[in-house]
């Protein structure tokens, strides 16, 4: 999966049914409200395969995943655009650029815990967004500060299939062996279209002085980037994927979302791997912009071991 300067295009959605509270006999959460990270419907030792290069997720394996999507005009469908992280119960982290296509939070909604893009489930939650905020330092000539935030109009109740992402405080180490995946429901190949179910792929982070050689990025790819894909191409986050998580876990066997998925030159190509923000660099404004209900944070203590020395191509769907 990867942006290109588009979100998610495609069809218009059906009208999803929003759907509260429990079944009638369904088991409580195995995980208490307070956690960040945990994926209760995932066996943690099972290993996927290997979005570009990716496969079907599990129904309820990336908890914090959410759709965001936006309304042409009054009264027409909603579609899909861009991902987005859930990091508390009423705000959504995602790419700046995601918010090209409407700036009027009436015209946006999150969709969350939803698995098959147009069919929700009985847990999937549509919440209104209250309020867009973008980075006021972003640029869209090379993606700096490609970060915004969506606060939802009401708290979302966690359950099974609807759990917050941890944010780290510090920049986590990472390494070729650090376990990390991207989710989304963008484009399995250069301009195509968006698909129905969640896709999901393990990717290498790549080091900074490799991704900004002159054969690759040539430079563009700041401290405030990360690249992560393979080398060849193999596996990448395309046009859709904008806004999505880079999440990796560590030796606490939770995940923490590492990255935003911004932007990228086309989609699977070689020495041309997607590009992530760093979600930890941007912990000062994430903390000064969301409500009261504060984020889950979890101190990690480690340092970078690559430290991060464009013209890009969205992952957006227009």
């Amino acid at each position: 999966m990867r942006r290109s300067l588009r979100p998610a295009a495609g069809p218009s959605l059906a009208l999803l049914a929003l759907l509260y509270g429990p079944l009638p006999g369904a088991l409580p959460s195995k995980v208490p409200a307070h956690e960040c990270g945990r994926r209760p419907l995932v066996d943690e030792t099972a290993e996927g395969s290997r979005i570009i290069g990716g496969h079907d997720a599990q129904l309820g394996a990336w908890p914090w995943q959410v759709s965001l999507q936006a309304q042409p005009a009054p009264g027409e469908s909603f579609y899909h655009i861009c991902g987005g992280s859930l990091i508390n119960s009423n705000s959504v982290l995602t790419a700046a650029h995601c918010i090209k296509v409407n700036m009027s939070p009436e015209s946006w909604r999150a969709v969350i815990g939803l698995h098959h893009l147009y069919k929700p489930h009985s847990r999937t939650v549509i919440q209104k967004v209250s309020t867009i905020t973008i980075h006021s330092d972003f640029e869209w000539g090379t993606f700096e500060n490609d970060v915004a935030l969506f606060q939802l109009a009401k708290s979302v109740k966690y359950n099974d299939y609807i759990q917050p992402i941890c944010l780290p405080d510090t920049p986590p180490l990472l390494s070729h062996e650090t376990s990390c995946y991207i989710s989304g429901w963008g484009s399995t190949y250069e301009h195509g279209k968006a698909v129905r179910i969640l896709q999901e792929a393990r990717v290498n982070i790549i080091p900074q002085q490799i991704c900004n050689k002159f054969d690759w990025y040539a430079g563009a790819v700041s401290l405030n980037m990360l690249c992560a894909g393979t080398e060849n191409g193999s596996v990448d986050s395309c046009q859709g994927d904008s806004g999505g998580p880079l999440m990796c876990s560590f030796l606490d066997d939770k995940y923490y979302l590492v990255g935003i998925t911004s932007s990228g030159v086309g989609c699977g190509r070689p020495q041309l791997p997607g590009i992530y923000i760093r979600a930890a660099n941007y912990r000062s404004w994430i903390d000064s912009h969301v409500s009261d209900n504060k984020t889950t944070t979890v101190s990690i203590q480690f340092v970078l071991i690559f430290s991060t020395a464009g013209w890009v191509t969205f992952h957006l769907i227009f």
